[in-house]
């Protein structure tokens, strides 16, 4: 259904028959075209006062769009009317917990009603993160896990609590294997989890250790030849990705490409990935071809990341106001002791949830600021390109993937890292300590740009790549870059940085 399709779906809804109309409003929910049916949902929530389904709808539409205030006050009508619909209940709980409201109590309605429901029960885990029970979520998810000890996406939250809050990640996974010793899946999630820690040795140990017991599938083998190649051993990762099939997936082939851009070998790796590029739909190939024809001289390097518009840079600090305000805001946001396992960060900490989705003053003052300047950006892109993972032809709405607040503290910095969910990528200054945005110099001839955002650089695998731009940080500034661009900080001595960013969702495409 595309948008002409979608406008003449909602010119047909007939206003007087409630079950039809809430079925077309699903049917367009389902195409992705919440914004054009969020003005006639409103109608027929006021049509309907006394209809939980009119209100439903409304917060269906109004969630999708990202109008946080409007889909829980519609949520929350509908919880009203049907207060034993576990749908509506769970929907409900889920839009106060995004829009920064306490949503414990609602999370253990949504659970009475829906004692299985697994993503219930990741939401009340959630829910107690955000109103700073952090041992409760533990214990939450604890208990869940030991009487569902193959519950992999529980396994996973947990690991990520645990992590954050400095305490063992791999805990209720190592339990659960010490049961389950034969689990593909759980044996997948330890090594995986393991990577994300940037644990490599640990990876690598646990997976040459499950081989004893399941074999050696091609699903570990992977995983092992990229552990080893981040650690250096390039001529047993390379033995080891020679015993499996080249392009058996995009995640396997931007694993092997990895390895051939830090082996050496850009030509390999752009021979590698450029058969299955057309099927990269979550955009995991694109920053390593864009590495392996920026070395190999390729020409269509310039056509994908060299178009100086691709990047924008815009001072708002006139437009926010009061940056001390937002900043202590933030800091309350930051209840984590660690850096996340599977982010950038190092050094620092990184608030949960998509914080651009919170009702706060302060928040909704920063998105309507910060989305104007995106659609600034937007307007002034190049032409569409056919194929272009940037250049897209239709270019709204404007809705935020995810988007967080990141903390640095001394020496803290982001490594080089793409964000391949997302379509525009930002990095938004809210402190900064005085030792950044000077060069310094740092010996032997080396100058290095203290906490400045590197732009095409990528050092844990190509240690010696300049970066394609260097953007000075001040207070205030915000930087808009493909998510496909690889990015990342300087190290900085010390002090206090404090950034928000965020993705801008790549529209659906007609």
């Amino acid at each position: 259904m595309n948008r002409t399709d979608a406008r003449q779906a909602i010119a047909a809804i007939p206003q007087t028959d409630a079950a039809t109309a809430f079925n077309v409003g699903l049917d367009l929910l389902r195409n992705d075209h919440a914004e054009i049916l969020l003005p006639i949902a409103r109608k027929l929530a006021r049509k309907f006062p006394r209809d939980p389904r009119m209100q439903q709808l409304l917060g269906l539409a109004a969630r999708t769009a990202q109008d946080s205030t409007l889909a829980l006050e519609a949520f929350g009508q509908a919880a009203k009317l049907a207060p034993s619909d576990p749908l509506i209940a769970h929907s409900h709980a889920r839009c106060a917990l995004e829009a920064g409201a306490p949503a414990v109590a609602l999370f253990q309605r949504a659970v009475e009603m829906a004692p299985t429901d697994g993503h219930a029960l990741l939401g009340m885990g959630a829910a107690l993160l955000h109103e700073g029970r952090a041992q409760d979520a533990v214990d939450h998810l604890d208990t869940l896990l030991a009487a569902n000890p193959l519950w992999i996406d529980g396994h996973r939250d947990a690991a990520h609590i645990r992590g954050q809050m400095g305490l063992d990640p791999y805990a209720t996974i190592t339990k659960a294997l010490a049961g389950q010793p034969r689990s593909l899946e759980l044996t997948t999630l330890l090594a995986g989890t393991h990577l994300e820690a940037l644990d490599f040795e640990g990876a690598l140990a646990g997976l040459q250790d499950a081989r004893g017991k399941l074999g050696d599938p091609a699903s570990l083998r992977i995983l092992a030849a990229h552990a080893m190649s981040e650690l250096g051993n390039l001529s047993e990762a390379d033995t080891t990705f020679g015993t499996l099939a080249p392009g058996s997936s995009v995640n396997d082939t931007s694993l092997h490409a990895r390895h051939h851009l830090r082996a050496g070998r850009a030509a390999k790796a752009a021979a590698l990935i450029e058969p299955v590029i057309a099927r990269d739909y979550d955009h995991l190939l694109w920053p390593y071809l864009s590495l392996a024809w920026r070395l190999t001289e390729n020409p269509r390097y310039r056509w994908l990341e060299a178009d100086e518009r691709l990047i924008s840079v815009y001072d708002l600090g006139n437009i926010l106001g009061d940056l001390d305000v937002l900043a202590s805001h933030l800091r309350h946001l930051h209840f984590a002791s660690a850096q996340p396992l599977d982010q950038s960060v190092r050094g620092g900490t990184q608030t949960d949830g998509n914080l651009l989705l919170r009702t706060s003053a302060p928040i909704r003052k920063l998105r309507k600021a910060i989305l104007a300047k995106v659609a600034d950006h937007v307007a002034q892109l190049p032409p569409f390109e056919a194929g272009h993972p940037t250049l897209l032809k239709d270019r709204d709405p404007l809705r935020v993937a995810g988007s967080w607040s990141v903390r640095l503290k001394d020496e803290g910095f982001h490594s080089d890292h793409v964000h391949s969910k997302g379509w525009i990528s930002s990095a938004l200054y809210i402190t900064l300590p005085d030792t950044i945005g000077q060069a310094q110099d740092r010996g032997k001839g080396e100058t290095d740009h203290s906490g400045w955002l590197t732009l095409g650089e990528s050092r844990d695998i190509l240690p010696g790549l300049e970066p394609v731009r260097l953007v000075e940080p001040k207070q205030g500034r915000l930087v808009l870059f493909p998510s496909t661009m690889w990015h990342g900080t300087r190290p900085f001595s010390a002090g206090e940085r404090m950034t928000v960013a965020f993705d801008i969702a790549r529209p659906q495409q007609s």
